[in-house]
């Protein structure tokens, strides 16, 4: 009787081993399913703000032509160009961004492929070469990497660290940043060896050291998505000049219920006077 007891134990741990074997190789294949929620219809910026920007097309360095959304700025003003999350699609954003255009900021609302209508799928360095692709282009439009201000969102704080590690810019904005995309899954499937699994790891605790711009990182005390540690991490590790704003009460998607665009203006505002075009 005991033998068969340990015989049985024996078969039900390798079922649970293959099972667990099983779901680990599942959630390895459809990573980028889980970690990317594209909204695909493509939208004219036109009818969608009133005429207050226009829908813009780039080349990417791989072979695909993006589109982006974008208000020029006055002269002498910078221009902020949005990454932004995982879900939805660049145009989203536009009402997000009103405040700064209101107050006579360009903005360039990036494309990302796979979202917005625009070709491709998502990947790490698929959406690095697309942020370098809508700041490429915004040179050749006459903005200079040091008139740019790049603003990350959430994923899209991946790509402005990149960004802010490759072009030499006015400065860097982060709401609800993390320190790797590796320690958002990792919390999030505790029982999954998510460090040895993932491609796409967004690294910007490793990279944020090289990031000279000056820094404002925003984050929901409350943030349910990407825990305020990892807000409170990166900004640790930053260079100065570095402001942060960690905000009671607040999550992950209703930061502009809080106020956030003043502390951005107010940022802006401080900026170097090359910046501000003074």
């Amino acid at each position: 009787m005991g033998r068969k007891t340990g015989r049985r134990g024996v078969i039900w741990l390798l079922v649970a081993l293959a099972a667990y074997a099983a779901v680990a190789g599942l959630v390895t294949v459809f990573q980028r399913s889980l970690q990317y929620f594209p909204s695909v219809d493509a939208r004219d910026a036109g009818p969608h703000t009133g005429g207050v920007m226009r829908t813009v097309s780039y080349p990417t360095e791989d072979g695909l032509t993006l589109s982006g959304w974008y208000r020029p700025a006055p002269a002498g003003r910078p221009t902020l160009v949005l990454f932004h999350g995982n879900g939805g699609q660049h145009g989203d954003r536009a009402a997000s961004m009103r405040p700064f255009m209101t107050a006579g900021y360009g903005v360039l609302l990036a494309g990302y492929r796979g979202y917005g209508g625009n070709p491709g799928e998502p990947t790490e360095p698929g959406l690095y070469a697309d942020g370098r692709a809508a700041l490429d282009w915004l040179a050749g439009e006459g903005v200079a990497p040091e008139e740019v201000v790049l603003y990350g969102e959430s994923l899209g704080t991946g790509v402005a660290v990149q960004m802010a590690t490759e072009y030499p810019v006015a400065g860097l904005v982060l709401e609800a940043p993390f320190t790797s995309a590796v320690d958002v899954g990792q919390a999030a499937y505790r029982w999954l060896p998510v460090r040895w699994l993932m491609w796409d790891r967004y690294d910007n605790l490793s990279k944020i050291g090289a990031v000279t711009a000056p820094l404002l990182l925003i984050h929901g005390e409350s943030d349910q998505v990407i825990p305020i540690a990892f807000g409170r991490r990166l900004f640790e590790a930053a260079n100065g000049p570095k402001t942060a704003r960690f905000i009671p009460r607040a999550g992950h998607n209703d930061l502009d219920l809080h106020g956030i665009a003043d502390t951005v203006l107010a940022f802006l505002a401080a900026l170097p006077r090359g910046a501000e075009g003074g």
